[in-house]
Protein backbone atom coordinates (compact mmCIF):
# COMPACT_ATOMS: atom_id res chain seq x y z
CA UNK A 1 0.00 0.00 0.00
CA UNK A 2 1.24 3.67 -1.02
CA UNK A 3 0.27 6.73 0.74
CA UNK A 4 2.06 10.19 1.03
CA UNK A 5 3.58 11.14 4.79
CA UNK A 6 4.46 14.37 6.22
CA UNK A 7 7.54 14.77 8.54
CA UNK A 8 7.99 18.42 10.48
CA UNK A 9 11.49 19.21 10.09
CA UNK A 10 12.87 22.50 11.56
CA UNK A 11 9.40 24.01 11.40
CA UNK A 12 8.78 23.06 7.72
CA UNK A 13 6.85 19.94 6.60
CA UNK A 14 8.63 17.40 4.36
CA UNK A 15 6.74 15.01 2.52
CA UNK A 16 7.54 11.00 1.34
CA UNK A 17 5.76 8.65 -1.00
CA UNK A 18 5.57 5.42 2.01
CA UNK A 19 4.93 1.86 0.67
CA UNK A 20 3.98 -0.05 3.58
CA UNK A 21 2.96 -3.84 3.69
CA UNK A 22 3.08 -6.80 6.83
CA UNK A 23 6.47 -7.91 8.30
CA UNK A 24 6.21 -10.50 10.40
CA UNK A 25 3.23 -10.20 10.70
CA UNK A 26 3.06 -6.53 11.47
CA UNK A 27 2.50 -3.61 9.69
CA UNK A 28 5.54 -1.94 8.54
CA UNK A 29 7.57 0.72 6.67
CA UNK A 30 9.25 -1.47 3.10
CA UNK A 31 10.20 1.61 1.12
CA UNK A 32 9.86 5.60 1.54
CA UNK A 33 10.82 8.27 -1.40
CA UNK A 34 11.50 11.78 -1.03
CA UNK A 35 8.93 13.98 -2.55
CA UNK A 36 10.08 17.60 -1.26
CA UNK A 37 8.40 20.68 0.31
CA UNK A 38 4.80 21.25 -0.83
CA UNK A 39 6.30 24.09 -2.72
CA UNK A 40 8.62 21.78 -4.07
CA UNK A 41 5.56 19.12 -5.54
CA UNK A 42 3.64 22.10 -6.83
CA UNK A 43 6.26 23.46 -9.01
CA UNK A 44 6.82 19.53 -10.41
CA UNK A 45 3.06 19.12 -10.95
CA UNK A 46 3.21 22.71 -12.88
CA UNK A 47 6.41 21.61 -14.82
CA UNK A 48 8.49 24.46 -12.81
CA UNK A 49 11.85 23.64 -12.30
CA UNK A 50 12.12 21.23 -14.86
CA UNK A 51 15.30 22.90 -16.15
CA UNK A 52 18.57 22.10 -13.83
CA UNK A 53 20.84 24.69 -12.91
CA UNK A 54 23.78 22.88 -12.67
CA UNK A 55 25.30 19.93 -14.24
CA UNK A 56 28.29 17.94 -13.52
CA UNK A 57 29.97 15.13 -15.50
CA UNK A 58 31.55 12.46 -13.91
CA UNK A 59 33.39 9.17 -15.36
CA UNK A 60 31.66 5.81 -14.99
CA UNK A 61 32.24 3.49 -17.57
CA UNK A 62 35.86 2.51 -17.55
CA UNK A 63 35.84 3.30 -13.66
CA UNK A 64 32.69 0.84 -13.32
CA UNK A 65 34.14 -1.84 -15.53
CA UNK A 66 37.58 -2.19 -13.61
CA UNK A 67 36.08 -2.15 -9.94
CA UNK A 68 33.59 -4.91 -11.43
CA UNK A 69 36.73 -6.65 -12.27
CA UNK A 70 38.85 -6.39 -8.86
CA UNK A 71 35.80 -7.47 -7.22
CA UNK A 72 35.67 -10.34 -9.13
CA UNK A 73 38.89 -10.85 -8.12
CA UNK A 74 38.43 -10.44 -5.07
CA UNK A 75 41.62 -8.30 -5.17
CA UNK A 76 40.87 -6.54 -1.97
CA UNK A 77 40.44 -9.90 0.13
CA UNK A 78 43.82 -11.43 -1.20
CA UNK A 79 45.56 -8.30 -0.37
CA UNK A 80 44.15 -8.23 2.84
CA UNK A 81 44.88 -11.77 3.89
CA UNK A 82 48.63 -10.79 3.41
CA UNK A 83 48.57 -8.05 5.10
CA UNK A 84 46.01 -8.21 7.91
CA UNK A 85 44.13 -6.17 10.38
CA UNK A 86 45.14 -2.61 9.43
CA UNK A 87 43.62 0.08 10.44
CA UNK A 88 43.50 1.00 6.94
CA UNK A 89 42.46 -1.64 4.21
CA UNK A 90 45.83 -2.44 2.34
CA UNK A 91 43.76 -4.30 -0.10
CA UNK A 92 41.51 -1.29 -0.89
CA UNK A 93 43.93 1.46 -1.44
CA UNK A 94 45.91 -1.10 -3.57
CA UNK A 95 42.51 -1.30 -5.94
CA UNK A 96 42.14 2.37 -5.68
CA UNK A 97 45.62 2.71 -6.90
CA UNK A 98 44.54 -0.05 -9.88
CA UNK A 99 41.42 2.14 -10.97
CA UNK A 100 43.27 5.48 -11.39
CA UNK A 101 46.12 3.82 -12.88
CA UNK A 102 44.23 2.04 -15.77
CA UNK A 103 41.76 5.05 -16.42
CA UNK A 104 44.07 8.22 -14.86
CA UNK A 105 47.13 7.47 -15.13
CA UNK A 106 48.34 10.84 -15.29
CA UNK A 107 46.08 12.12 -12.59
CA UNK A 108 46.70 12.07 -8.97
CA UNK A 109 44.25 9.97 -7.08
CA UNK A 110 42.56 12.92 -5.21
CA UNK A 111 41.71 14.55 -8.65
CA UNK A 112 40.71 11.09 -10.36
CA UNK A 113 38.61 10.45 -6.95
CA UNK A 114 36.90 13.64 -7.20
CA UNK A 115 36.25 13.42 -11.20
CA UNK A 116 34.71 10.07 -10.76
CA UNK A 117 31.67 7.78 -10.18
CA UNK A 118 33.56 5.58 -7.68
CA UNK A 119 32.16 7.25 -4.67
CA UNK A 120 28.61 5.77 -5.19
CA UNK A 121 29.32 2.32 -5.44
CA UNK A 122 33.17 1.68 -3.91
CA UNK A 123 32.67 -0.02 -0.87
CA UNK A 124 33.31 1.11 1.92
CA UNK A 125 32.62 4.43 1.61
CA UNK A 126 35.46 6.40 1.92
CA UNK A 127 35.87 10.12 2.19
CA UNK A 128 37.60 12.53 -0.28
CA UNK A 129 39.97 13.29 2.32
CA UNK A 130 40.97 9.53 2.95
CA UNK A 131 41.58 9.08 -1.23
CA UNK A 132 45.42 10.81 -1.89
CA UNK A 133 48.59 9.56 -2.81
CA UNK A 134 49.62 10.84 0.66
CA UNK A 135 47.10 7.98 2.10
CA UNK A 136 48.03 5.34 -0.29
CA UNK A 137 51.85 6.22 0.93
CA UNK A 138 51.67 6.03 3.98
CA UNK A 139 49.17 2.91 4.21
CA UNK A 140 51.80 0.62 2.28
CA UNK A 141 55.09 1.80 3.23
CA UNK A 142 55.81 -0.50 5.53
CA UNK A 143 54.94 -3.40 3.43
CA UNK A 144 58.02 -5.92 2.95
CA UNK A 145 59.44 -7.09 0.17
CA UNK A 146 58.43 -10.63 1.53
CA UNK A 147 54.69 -9.45 1.76
CA UNK A 148 54.94 -7.41 -2.00
CA UNK A 149 56.20 -10.88 -3.27
CA UNK A 150 53.13 -12.43 -1.45
CA UNK A 151 50.30 -9.98 -2.81
CA UNK A 152 52.11 -10.88 -6.08
CA UNK A 153 51.62 -14.25 -5.81
CA UNK A 154 48.00 -14.59 -4.69
CA UNK A 155 46.65 -12.67 -7.80
CA UNK A 156 48.81 -14.96 -9.96
CA UNK A 157 47.21 -18.07 -8.46
CA UNK A 158 43.82 -16.94 -8.95
CA UNK A 159 44.75 -15.33 -12.76
CA UNK A 160 46.52 -18.80 -13.61
CA UNK A 161 43.72 -20.35 -15.26
CA UNK A 162 44.10 -24.22 -16.76
CA UNK A 163 46.55 -23.48 -19.42
CA UNK A 164 49.93 -24.77 -18.64
CA UNK A 165 51.88 -23.49 -20.58
CA UNK A 166 52.89 -19.68 -19.86
CA UNK A 167 55.36 -17.35 -21.91
CA UNK A 168 58.68 -15.37 -20.31
CA UNK A 169 58.83 -11.76 -21.95
CA UNK A 170 61.40 -8.71 -21.11
CA UNK A 171 60.45 -5.69 -21.41
CA UNK A 172 63.38 -3.47 -20.79
CA UNK A 173 61.71 0.05 -21.17
CA UNK A 174 59.28 -0.49 -18.17
CA UNK A 175 59.55 2.53 -16.20
CA UNK A 176 61.70 5.60 -16.04
CA UNK A 177 61.30 7.52 -12.66
CA UNK A 178 62.64 11.08 -11.90
CA UNK A 179 61.82 13.70 -9.60
CA UNK A 180 61.47 16.02 -12.46
CA UNK A 181 62.08 15.73 -16.52
CA UNK A 182 65.62 17.69 -15.96
CA UNK A 183 66.62 15.54 -13.11
CA UNK A 184 68.96 12.37 -13.15
CA UNK A 185 66.56 9.34 -13.42
CA UNK A 186 65.99 5.82 -12.67
CA UNK A 187 65.96 3.47 -15.72
CA UNK A 188 64.24 0.31 -15.02
CA UNK A 189 63.08 -3.36 -16.65
CA UNK A 190 60.94 -5.76 -16.30
CA UNK A 191 60.57 -9.34 -17.04
CA UNK A 192 57.81 -11.42 -16.60
CA UNK A 193 55.89 -15.27 -16.91
CA UNK A 194 52.48 -13.97 -18.85
CA UNK A 195 49.61 -16.44 -19.91
CA UNK A 196 49.52 -17.53 -23.34
CA UNK A 197 45.64 -16.13 -24.01
CA UNK A 198 45.53 -12.26 -23.04
CA UNK A 199 49.19 -11.51 -21.86
CA UNK A 200 47.88 -11.37 -18.32
CA UNK A 201 51.34 -11.14 -15.79
CA UNK A 202 51.38 -13.84 -13.29
CA UNK A 203 54.99 -13.86 -11.95
CA UNK A 204 57.47 -10.43 -12.56
CA UNK A 205 60.71 -9.23 -11.84
CA UNK A 206 61.60 -5.45 -12.14
CA UNK A 207 65.84 -4.87 -12.07
CA UNK A 208 67.76 -1.48 -12.56
CA UNK A 209 69.19 -1.09 -16.49
CA UNK A 210 72.40 0.04 -16.86
CA UNK A 211 75.63 -0.39 -14.62
CA UNK A 212 77.03 -4.38 -13.37
CA UNK A 213 73.60 -5.22 -11.66
CA UNK A 214 71.77 -6.25 -14.86
CA UNK A 215 70.85 -9.52 -14.56
CA UNK A 216 70.77 -11.42 -18.06
CA UNK A 217 67.34 -12.28 -19.81
CA UNK A 218 68.27 -15.97 -19.79
CA UNK A 219 69.49 -15.79 -15.71
CA UNK A 220 66.20 -14.05 -15.38
CA UNK A 221 64.00 -16.29 -17.14
CA UNK A 222 65.50 -19.11 -15.09
CA UNK A 223 64.55 -17.64 -11.46
CA UNK A 224 61.05 -16.90 -12.59
CA UNK A 225 60.45 -20.15 -13.65
CA UNK A 226 61.44 -21.43 -10.27
CA UNK A 227 58.57 -19.21 -8.92
CA UNK A 228 56.32 -20.26 -11.39
CA UNK A 229 54.46 -23.98 -11.51
CA UNK A 230 54.20 -24.93 -14.90
CA UNK A 231 56.23 -25.24 -18.45
CA UNK A 232 57.40 -21.32 -20.09
CA UNK A 233 57.91 -20.85 -23.45
CA UNK A 234 60.63 -18.21 -23.75
CA UNK A 235 59.31 -14.91 -26.39
CA UNK A 236 62.32 -12.54 -27.06
CA UNK A 237 62.06 -9.39 -29.94
CA UNK A 238 64.95 -8.40 -32.15
CA UNK A 239 68.38 -8.55 -30.54
CA UNK A 240 68.02 -10.69 -27.29
CA UNK A 241 67.99 -13.72 -28.77
CA UNK A 242 72.27 -12.73 -29.06
CA UNK A 243 71.90 -13.03 -24.92
CA UNK A 244 70.03 -16.15 -25.10
CA UNK A 245 71.28 -20.14 -26.34
CA UNK A 246 68.36 -21.32 -28.39
CA UNK A 247 70.05 -25.11 -27.29
CA UNK A 248 69.38 -24.80 -23.47
CA UNK A 249 65.95 -27.01 -23.65
CA UNK A 250 63.87 -24.07 -22.54
CA UNK A 251 60.96 -23.69 -25.64
CA UNK A 252 61.23 -20.54 -27.43
CA UNK A 253 59.47 -18.24 -29.92
CA UNK A 254 61.62 -14.85 -30.85
CA UNK A 255 61.84 -12.21 -33.93
CA UNK A 256 65.11 -12.10 -35.97
CA UNK A 257 66.85 -9.03 -37.91
CA UNK A 258 64.36 -9.44 -41.13
CA UNK A 259 68.06 -8.21 -43.29
CA UNK A 260 69.73 -11.27 -42.29
CA UNK A 261 67.66 -13.51 -44.35
CA UNK A 262 67.18 -11.82 -47.68
CA UNK A 263 66.62 -14.77 -49.50
CA UNK A 264 63.24 -15.44 -47.30
CA UNK A 265 62.54 -11.60 -47.81
CA UNK A 266 62.44 -11.79 -51.50
CA UNK A 267 59.59 -15.05 -51.38
CA UNK A 268 56.86 -13.79 -53.48
CA UNK A 269 53.37 -12.60 -51.65
CA UNK A 270 51.67 -15.46 -53.03
CA UNK A 271 54.28 -17.78 -51.02
CA UNK A 272 51.89 -16.20 -47.75
CA UNK A 273 48.84 -18.07 -46.91
CA UNK A 274 45.92 -16.76 -44.73
CA UNK A 275 46.94 -17.23 -41.21
CA UNK A 276 42.92 -16.75 -39.98
CA UNK A 277 40.35 -13.73 -41.13
CA UNK A 278 38.55 -13.97 -37.95
CA UNK A 279 41.31 -13.81 -35.42
CA UNK A 280 44.09 -12.20 -37.62
CA UNK A 281 42.27 -10.03 -40.15
CA UNK A 282 44.94 -9.36 -43.71
CA UNK A 283 47.50 -11.03 -41.92
CA UNK A 284 49.02 -13.64 -44.04
CA UNK A 285 52.50 -16.10 -43.29
CA UNK A 286 54.92 -18.13 -44.48
CA UNK A 287 55.76 -21.27 -42.30
CA UNK A 288 59.20 -22.85 -43.23
CA UNK A 289 62.46 -23.49 -42.00
CA UNK A 290 65.80 -21.99 -41.94
CA UNK A 291 69.18 -22.00 -40.54
CA UNK A 292 69.15 -20.02 -37.24
CA UNK A 293 71.97 -19.99 -35.12
CA UNK A 294 73.74 -22.66 -36.82
CA UNK A 295 70.81 -25.09 -36.71
CA UNK A 296 67.87 -26.09 -39.15
CA UNK A 297 64.56 -23.89 -37.34
CA UNK A 298 61.36 -23.30 -37.88
CA UNK A 299 60.59 -19.67 -39.14
CA UNK A 300 57.49 -17.69 -40.03
CA UNK A 301 57.48 -15.04 -42.18
CA UNK A 302 54.32 -12.65 -41.42
CA UNK A 303 52.95 -10.07 -43.31
CA UNK A 304 50.33 -7.10 -42.07
CA UNK A 305 49.06 -4.86 -44.25
CA UNK A 306 48.33 -2.49 -41.29
CA UNK A 307 52.14 -2.48 -40.48
CA UNK A 308 52.76 -2.14 -43.89
CA UNK A 309 51.22 0.96 -44.18
CA UNK A 310 52.50 2.14 -40.83
CA UNK A 311 55.86 1.42 -41.44
CA UNK A 312 55.66 3.40 -44.90
CA UNK A 313 53.93 6.57 -43.78
CA UNK A 314 57.26 6.44 -41.20
CA UNK A 315 59.18 5.88 -43.85
CA UNK A 316 57.82 8.61 -46.28
CA UNK A 317 58.28 11.67 -43.25
CA UNK A 318 61.49 10.23 -42.73
CA UNK A 319 62.56 10.88 -46.16
CA UNK A 320 60.50 13.61 -46.80
CA UNK A 321 62.79 15.25 -43.81
CA UNK A 322 66.34 13.50 -44.93
CA UNK A 323 65.89 15.19 -48.17
CA UNK A 324 65.21 18.58 -47.00
CA UNK A 325 68.26 18.56 -44.82
CA UNK A 326 70.43 17.50 -47.71
CA UNK A 327 68.74 20.20 -50.17
CA UNK A 328 69.36 22.87 -47.30
CA UNK A 329 73.15 21.27 -47.02
CA UNK A 330 73.67 21.80 -50.56
CA UNK A 331 72.34 24.88 -51.22
CA UNK A 332 74.48 26.27 -48.44
CA UNK A 333 77.24 24.52 -50.37
CA UNK A 334 76.56 25.84 -53.75
CA UNK A 335 77.01 29.82 -52.00
CA UNK A 336 80.48 29.06 -51.54
CA UNK A 337 80.83 29.80 -47.84
CA UNK A 338 81.56 26.99 -46.22
CA UNK A 339 83.80 26.84 -43.83
CA UNK A 340 83.96 23.26 -42.50
CA UNK A 341 86.05 20.37 -43.33
CA UNK A 342 84.88 17.64 -45.76
CA UNK A 343 85.26 15.24 -42.77
CA UNK A 344 82.71 16.99 -40.95
CA UNK A 345 80.27 17.28 -43.45
CA UNK A 346 80.61 13.90 -44.32
CA UNK A 347 79.60 12.76 -40.70
CA UNK A 348 76.54 15.19 -41.35
CA UNK A 349 75.34 13.59 -44.41
CA UNK A 350 75.57 9.98 -42.70
CA UNK A 351 73.59 11.81 -39.69
CA UNK A 352 70.96 12.92 -42.00
CA UNK A 353 70.43 9.76 -43.71
CA UNK A 354 70.87 6.97 -41.39
CA UNK A 355 67.34 6.95 -40.22
CA UNK A 356 64.28 4.71 -40.77
CA UNK A 357 65.86 2.75 -44.05
CA UNK A 358 66.67 6.42 -45.78
CA UNK A 359 70.23 5.03 -46.76
CA UNK A 360 68.98 2.63 -48.47
CA UNK A 361 67.26 4.44 -50.80
CA UNK A 362 69.45 7.77 -51.23
CA UNK A 363 73.02 8.08 -52.30
CA UNK A 364 74.83 10.89 -51.46
CA UNK A 365 77.84 12.59 -53.38
CA UNK A 366 79.93 14.67 -52.15
CA UNK A 367 82.76 16.36 -54.18
CA UNK A 368 85.54 18.69 -53.71
CA UNK A 369 88.34 18.94 -51.31
CA UNK A 370 88.33 22.58 -50.11
CA UNK A 371 85.81 23.93 -47.57
CA UNK A 372 84.36 26.60 -50.35
CA UNK A 373 85.07 24.28 -53.14
CA UNK A 374 82.62 21.71 -51.46
CA UNK A 375 79.79 20.73 -53.47
CA UNK A 376 76.62 17.98 -52.42
CA UNK A 377 74.47 15.69 -55.10
CA UNK A 378 71.95 13.22 -54.14
CA UNK A 379 69.84 10.74 -55.38
CA UNK A 380 66.74 8.36 -55.01
CA UNK A 381 67.15 4.90 -56.04
CA UNK A 382 63.52 4.63 -57.05
CA UNK A 383 63.81 0.34 -57.75
CA UNK A 384 65.64 0.31 -54.08
CA UNK A 385 62.67 2.21 -52.62
CA UNK A 386 60.62 -0.11 -54.56
CA UNK A 387 62.31 -3.48 -53.07
CA UNK A 388 61.98 -1.76 -49.27
CA UNK A 389 58.31 -1.36 -49.91
CA UNK A 390 58.21 -4.98 -51.23
CA UNK A 391 60.36 -7.05 -49.29
CA UNK A 392 60.40 -5.14 -45.92
CA UNK A 393 57.44 -2.94 -45.05
CA UNK A 394 54.93 -4.93 -42.99
CA UNK A 395 56.96 -7.88 -42.16
CA UNK A 396 58.29 -10.03 -39.43
CA UNK A 397 60.46 -12.86 -39.25
CA UNK A 398 59.91 -15.01 -36.28
CA UNK A 399 61.75 -18.24 -35.17
CA UNK A 400 60.60 -21.13 -32.67
CA UNK A 401 61.04 -25.05 -31.73
CA UNK A 402 57.30 -25.08 -31.17
CA UNK A 403 57.17 -27.04 -34.17
CA UNK A 404 53.35 -28.56 -33.03
CA UNK A 405 51.94 -24.97 -32.87
CA UNK A 406 49.80 -23.82 -35.34
CA UNK A 407 50.91 -20.38 -37.01
CA UNK A 408 48.31 -18.05 -34.99
CA UNK A 409 49.05 -19.42 -31.77
CA UNK A 410 53.45 -18.61 -32.65
CA UNK A 411 52.41 -15.20 -33.06
CA UNK A 412 49.53 -15.42 -30.43
CA UNK A 413 53.00 -16.23 -28.29
CA UNK A 414 55.23 -13.13 -30.04
CA UNK A 415 52.51 -10.62 -29.31
CA UNK A 416 52.67 -11.07 -25.67
CA UNK A 417 55.60 -9.08 -25.82
CA UNK A 418 54.42 -6.65 -27.89
CA UNK A 419 50.66 -6.12 -25.92
CA UNK A 420 52.62 -5.26 -22.54
CA UNK A 421 54.88 -3.12 -23.98
CA UNK A 422 52.03 -1.29 -25.08
CA UNK A 423 50.46 -1.46 -22.07
CA UNK A 424 53.60 -0.64 -19.59
CA UNK A 425 53.82 2.53 -21.97
CA UNK A 426 50.52 3.68 -21.86
CA UNK A 427 50.34 3.36 -17.84
CA UNK A 428 54.07 5.11 -16.98
CA UNK A 429 54.25 7.40 -19.80
CA UNK A 430 57.46 9.24 -20.79
CA UNK A 431 58.30 9.02 -16.97
CA UNK A 432 56.97 8.64 -13.88
CA UNK A 433 57.51 11.86 -11.88
CA UNK A 434 58.16 12.13 -8.08
CA UNK A 435 60.58 11.18 -5.34
CA UNK A 436 62.20 7.92 -5.45
CA UNK A 437 63.77 5.11 -3.31
CA UNK A 438 63.53 1.16 -3.86
CA UNK A 439 60.39 0.61 -2.01
CA UNK A 440 58.78 3.23 -3.63
CA UNK A 441 59.57 1.86 -6.65
CA UNK A 442 58.81 -1.78 -5.84
CA UNK A 443 55.42 -0.88 -4.86
CA UNK A 444 54.61 1.27 -8.21
CA UNK A 445 55.90 -2.36 -10.12
CA UNK A 446 53.59 -3.59 -8.27
CA UNK A 447 50.71 -1.45 -8.96
CA UNK A 448 51.84 -1.30 -12.74
CA UNK A 449 51.40 -5.23 -12.70
CA UNK A 450 48.68 -5.47 -11.16
CA UNK A 451 46.79 -3.10 -13.23
CA UNK A 452 48.28 -4.68 -16.67
CA UNK A 453 46.74 -8.07 -14.96
CA UNK A 454 43.08 -6.32 -15.01
CA UNK A 455 43.29 -4.38 -17.94
CA UNK A 456 44.52 -7.49 -19.95
CA UNK A 457 41.85 -9.77 -18.19
CA UNK A 458 38.93 -6.92 -19.25
CA UNK A 459 41.25 -7.47 -22.88
CA UNK A 460 40.67 -10.82 -22.86
CA UNK A 461 37.04 -11.00 -21.91
CA UNK A 462 35.97 -8.87 -23.91
CA UNK A 463 38.12 -10.73 -27.04
CA UNK A 464 36.35 -14.09 -26.44
CA UNK A 465 32.93 -11.81 -26.38
CA UNK A 466 33.99 -10.98 -29.70
CA UNK A 467 35.12 -7.56 -29.50
CA UNK A 468 38.62 -7.40 -31.17
CA UNK A 469 39.82 -4.08 -28.95
CA UNK A 470 43.48 -2.93 -27.66
CA UNK A 471 43.78 -2.26 -24.06
CA UNK A 472 43.27 1.22 -24.95
CA UNK A 473 40.79 1.39 -27.53
CA UNK A 474 39.07 -0.77 -24.77
CA UNK A 475 39.25 1.73 -22.58
CA UNK A 476 38.32 4.58 -24.93
CA UNK A 477 35.11 2.70 -25.52
CA UNK A 478 34.40 2.66 -21.76
CA UNK A 479 35.08 5.88 -20.95
CA UNK A 480 32.12 7.30 -23.31
CA UNK A 481 29.96 6.03 -20.73
CA UNK A 482 29.76 8.98 -18.41
CA UNK A 483 27.29 9.79 -15.96
CA UNK A 484 25.54 13.06 -15.80
CA UNK A 485 24.35 14.80 -12.39
CA UNK A 486 21.43 17.61 -12.89
CA UNK A 487 20.81 19.64 -9.95
CA UNK A 488 17.68 21.17 -9.84
CA UNK A 489 16.57 24.30 -7.95
CA UNK A 490 14.81 23.71 -4.80
CA UNK A 491 11.66 25.75 -3.37
CA UNK A 492 12.48 25.84 0.02
CA UNK A 493 13.59 22.58 0.64
CA UNK A 494 16.61 20.18 -0.23
CA UNK A 495 17.51 20.58 -3.67
CA UNK A 496 16.80 18.14 -5.79
CA UNK A 497 19.15 15.88 -7.88
CA UNK A 498 18.80 13.44 -10.16
CA UNK A 499 21.98 11.29 -12.16
CA UNK A 500 21.63 9.57 -15.49
CA UNK A 501 23.73 7.72 -17.69
CA UNK A 502 25.17 9.15 -21.35
CA UNK A 503 23.97 7.94 -23.86
CA UNK A 504 25.80 4.50 -25.65
CA UNK A 505 26.65 3.07 -28.83
CA UNK A 506 26.16 -0.65 -29.76
CA UNK A 507 29.64 -1.58 -28.94
CA UNK A 508 29.37 0.47 -25.54
CA UNK A 509 26.09 -1.36 -24.47
CA UNK A 510 27.64 -4.61 -25.27
CA UNK A 511 30.64 -3.87 -22.87
CA UNK A 512 28.04 -2.20 -20.36
CA UNK A 513 26.36 -5.85 -20.67
CA UNK A 514 29.78 -7.71 -20.44
CA UNK A 515 31.15 -6.13 -17.43
CA UNK A 516 27.20 -6.08 -15.94
CA UNK A 517 27.41 -2.26 -15.14
CA UNK A 518 23.65 -1.83 -14.46
CA UNK A 519 25.16 -2.90 -10.71
CA UNK A 520 26.82 0.36 -10.64
CA UNK A 521 24.16 2.66 -12.31
CA UNK A 522 22.46 5.36 -10.89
Amino acid sequence: MASVVGKRISGRTYYYLVESGRVAGRPRITAQRYLGSAEDIAAALDGGGAVPTHTRHLTFGEVAAVWATLERLQLVRMIDEVVPSRKTSVGTYFALAVSQRATAPESTLADWWAGTAAGRFVRPRLSADAVRDEEFRRATRRLSASQLDRISAAVATRLAGTDPIALAVDVPNFATYAESDTAVATLTGLSAVVTRDGAIPLVSHHYPRGGTAVIPFGVAVDRLAARHQGEITLVFDTGQHAQLDLDAGMPFVGALPLGDYPDLLARPASSRRPVGPGRFPGLSALDTRATVSGANRRVVLTHSPRLHAAQARGFAQALSGATRQLDGLALALAGGRNRRPREELLTEIVRITRVRWVDRVVTARLTGTRPGELRLQWRLDSAARARLDEEFFGKQLLVTDRDDWPVADVITAYRARYHLDSTFRMLNGAFVEGRWNEHRIAVHSLVTVLTTAVTHLMRREADRAGLDLSVRELLDQLSGIGETVLRYPSTGGRPRTRRVLTERTEIQQRLFDLFDLSRYAP
